[in-house]
């Protein structure tokens, strides 16, 4: 009788860590689907914000197509590493395209270009917020699989470590900033 209780306080105990490894990956796969959303929010921005500076700009063709091939790149990127490495080329080409603004006196003053510029930095802002959120889920789910006993289980079932979504240099923590004065 006893054998069979103590069998049964197991399997519910197995059940139980299993169901919350499934809950964490569940998790860690909903924040990176949010990453990405805000991440799309920002590449379908960017061709508004270039048309806009290329009309006062286009002598300044360099700096557009290194923006338009940096938002190329980030799109086709796949995995949290190689998404980051391509988000940190484009957030770089940004910076020098809103440098332009500094050039030309004219487009500052434009509406749609500090409206585009005013949503890229609210999308940045998301795109950090879900960012810290996904790597607190991802150490959360990390540390999960790799605690004894839930690391045999985890083992067993193939739950795998997930890569963070980091940011290389220091410097591009921030959002592009762009001063009007």
């Amino acid at each position: 009788m006893w054998i069979w209780i103590v069998l049964i306080v197991i399997a519910v105990a197995l059940v139980g860590m299993y169901n919350s490894l499934v809950r964490l990956r569940v998790r860690v796969d909903g924040a990176w689907a949010d990453i990405d959303v805000q991440l799309k929010r920002r590449w379908d921005l960017i061709p508004n914000l270039v048309e806009t500076v290329k009309g006062y700009a286009s002598h300044e063709r360099d700096t557009l197509e290194a923006v338009i091939e940096a938002r190329n790149r980030a799109m086709s990127a796949q995995g949290p590493a190689d998404r980051a490495e391509a988000e940190n080329q484009l957030t770089g080409t940004l910076r020098s395209l809103f440098a332009l603004s500094e050039a030309y006196p004219q487009l500052r003053a434009v509406e749609s270009f500090t409206q585009l510029q005013g949503t890229l930095n609210e999308i940045e802002n998301a795109v950090q917020n879900a960012r810290r959120y996904y790597n607190a889920v991802v150490r959360d789910y990390n540390t999960k699989i790799e605690v004894f006993p839930n690391s045999l289980l985890a083992g067993a079932f193939h739950f795998t470590r997930r890569e963070f979504f980091s940011l290389e240099d220091e410097g591009q923590r921030d959002a592009p900033a762009v001063s009007f004065q």
